[in-house]
């Protein structure tokens, strides 16, 4: 059992040194999974005080593990997956076989992927707004090619709270929140 857990925390690491693919499609920028993972989870819990509904444990634990398959099947964009397909179902089932609490990663994985409680919604949203993030501030920077991307991300966000924080992301600039005492 500890050294399910061990081996556990090592597979987590991995996901520091795995670079998101999408990034070479949009031409500019790059950001490793482990980064995203936290950009995730850091918006869901601020969705979570936007939705006090929400149950934000959940929500949380849902963003930190979202992305935690990649470590065994890479980070596949959109254009990939046209050609490839990831056993996520297996890649889930191999993590959290040995581990005492492997049932319910696998459930909240199964949860998120399911997208139909409240907190599946708001972590899909805050997985969409990191991106946005991401976009808006190489948009601000000078970058063309994020200005393509920002309406498909904006559509695919589904709740108020995050609808409404695409709004804030869209009118604020990148630097605002530090050249504002300038």
């Amino acid at each position: 059992m500890v050294q399910a857990i061990a081996d556990l925390l090592f597979e987590a690491k991995m996901l520091k040194d795995i670079p998101r693919s999408g990034y070479p499609y949009l031409g500019v920028g790059r950001e490793s999974v482990a980064a995203h993972i936290f950009m995730t989870s850091f918006i869901a819990h601020v969705l979570s005080m936007l939705e006090p509904s929400a149950d934000a444990l959940k929500l949380l634990q849902m963003c930190l593990l979202h992305d935690l398959p990649e470590a065994r099947t890479g980070d596949l964009n959109a254009v990939q997956k046209k050609y490839v397909s990831a056993d996520e179902d297996r890649a889930v089932a191999d993590l959290t076989q040995k581990l005492p609490f492997g049932g319910e990663i696998r459930a909240l994985l199964e949860e998120f992927r399911a997208g139909r409680s409240l907190e599946a919604k708001l972590a899909h949203d805050a997985d969409q707004l990191s991106f946005l993030l991401d976009l808006k501030s190489l948009k601000d920077i000078g970058h063309a090619t994020p200005e393509k991307w920002i309406a498909h991300v904006r559509a695919r966000v589904q709740t108020e709270a995050g609808q409404q924080l695409v709004c804030w992301i869209l009118h604020t600039e990148w630097d605002h929140w530090w050249l504002k005492d300038f």
